[in-house]
């Protein structure tokens, strides 16, 4: 086992290599993304791959490092050395839930399946004690925690929290289960039950199961990614995938609410308006510059285009048969984040302990390319409203997880916005969790290990 562990990185180079091949008469580098950000973003003419292009960034941890903020913000580790912490979930008490998770074992079906499973591992993506949820307490106040338990432990690829009432709702990526919960408790040891299944393997490409509650309780509302990237695996295993679901909370009946979204990792209500806004990934190997992920409301009955078009109504000639119907009604997303940014986390901000140019907008945590030259992504970016829309170009926030020579430090992943308004943002590459407020206060110095 050591030295198949010692083999993998040769494995990996390797297999880098191979895919290169398929870039052979192709211009493989991206332009400006700036040109994509926003609500008309630029789409160039599409490429096909024989193989598809791989760019790697080589995990290498923080050392003594921490991500980069601008000026009027301070960021210091809130905790450290987890297992691939995956989202946060803050509940009312304060307490800040930390998920670990790891994706299930995915089948081989073809040559693309191999390579990347090697790359998720060679980019830091797996951890051997995940699929678990870690609850960090501050008692006092001073931005570090000072109780660290698990809070549940041996679930299923985890990773949407809500909680409604007493009821603790955990998205695993085969099914919502719900836990009893009382105020300030630290651990649960309950069993849990099962409201209601999800999509789940013997594929579950896309594993990540994002939730969220209705503002009344009543219903939740859950991101389902689709199993394949456009469609390569058959349709029949895209049965009620690429969608957000609306769960009744009293039976577990759902419908879809939005289909054609292909992976939404990250839901959130709009605080002015109350509508419901998703960040979304879209598909992959057709070129650098193709296709935006994006940011947008997400209208009851919608259609976003996966896996027939893209942006509205561009077609994908890669899928057939084709679906003129469905694309005659594609809805075109309210804003793009740029190609391949993989946006994995969400949250809307709060208004307070942030400086004023943060008090109304979405923060985005970009994950990162693993397909494009140059890399794009691997940091936070926070996208203005105004009067519940986007009103001007997306913001670095917190940067540093990439350096000068496509080595990270970090990965930044799902987001969240603790009680005192502060910015919680999951590294499930550098096992830590980060937070974000304003320099106007003393910053903490000890993290929670």
């Amino acid at each position: 086992m050591t030295e198949l562990k010692k083999s993998l990185p040769r494995v990996a180079a390797l297999m880098v290599a191979v895919a290169g091949l398929g870039l052979a008469g192709c211009d493989d580098t991206g332009g400006d993304p700036r040109v994509q950000i926003g609500a008309n973003p630029a789409l160039p003419p599409l490429h096909q791959y024989l193989v598809p292009p791989i760019r790697i960034a080589t995990p290498v941890g923080w050392g003594s490092q921490t991500p980069k903020v601008p000026q009027g913000l301070q960021v210091h580790a809130l905790a450290t050395g987890l297992q691939h912490p995956r989202s946060l979930y803050v509940l009312p008490n304060g307490d800040v839930l930390v998920i670990e998770s790891n994706g299930p074992k995915a089948p081989v079906f073809r040559p693309k399946d191999l390579i990347t499973g090697v790359v998720q591992w060679f980019a830091g993506a797996k951890a051997k004690d995940a699929n678990r949820i870690t609850l960090l307490r501050d008692t006092n106040g001073d931005g570090i925690p000072d109780t660290r338990t698990v809070f549940l432990d041996h679930l299923n690829s985890p990773f949407g929290v809500a909680l409604v009432g007493h009821d603790l709702y955990v998205a695993n990526t085969d099914a919502i289960m719900r836990y009893p919960y009382q105020d300030g408790q630290t651990s649960i040891t309950d069993k849990g039950t099962k409201l209601t299944d999800l999509p789940g393997g013997p594929i579950d490409h896309h594993w990540t199961k994002s939730l969220l509650a209705s503002p009344d309780g009543s219903k939740l509302y859950v991101g389902v990614g689709s199993n394949s990237n456009v469609g390569e695996n058959g349709l029949q295993a895209e049965y009620e995938r690429a969608a957000i679901w609306e769960i009744d909370r009293a039976t577990g009946a759902h419908r879809i609410f939005a289909s054609g979204v292909r992976n939404p990792t990250g839901l959130q209500w709009e605080p002015t308006t109350g509508k419901l806004w998703a960040i979304a990934n879209e598909r992959d190997e057709i070129g650098p510059d193709l296709v935006p992920d994006y940011l947008t409301s997400v209208q009851d009955g919608g259609f976003y285009g996966w896996p027939y078009s893209y942006y509205g109504r561009h077609l994908d000639p890669r899928v057939q048969p084709q679906r003129p119907d469905l694309v005659e009604k594609a809805i075109v997303p309210d804003y793009a984040l740029s190609s391949h940014v993989a946006p994995l986390g969400l949250a809307m901000s709060s208004g307070h302990n942030l400086p004023a140019n943060y008090q109304a907008g979405a923060f985005v945590g970009e994950h990162g390319s693993w397909d494009r030259t140059p890399l794009n992504g691997y940091k936070v970016v926070f996208v203005p409203f105004k009067d519940g829309k986007p009103s001007g170009p997306a913001q670095d926030v917190v940067t540093g997880f990439l350096d000068a020579d496509n080595r990270t430090h970090g990965r930044p992943v799902g987001l969240a916005v603790d009680r005192s308004g502060a910015l919680l943002i999951a590294d499930d590459v550098g096992n830590a969790v980060w937070r974000v407020s304003s320099a106007e206060k003393p910053a903490p110095t000890k993290p929670a290990s």
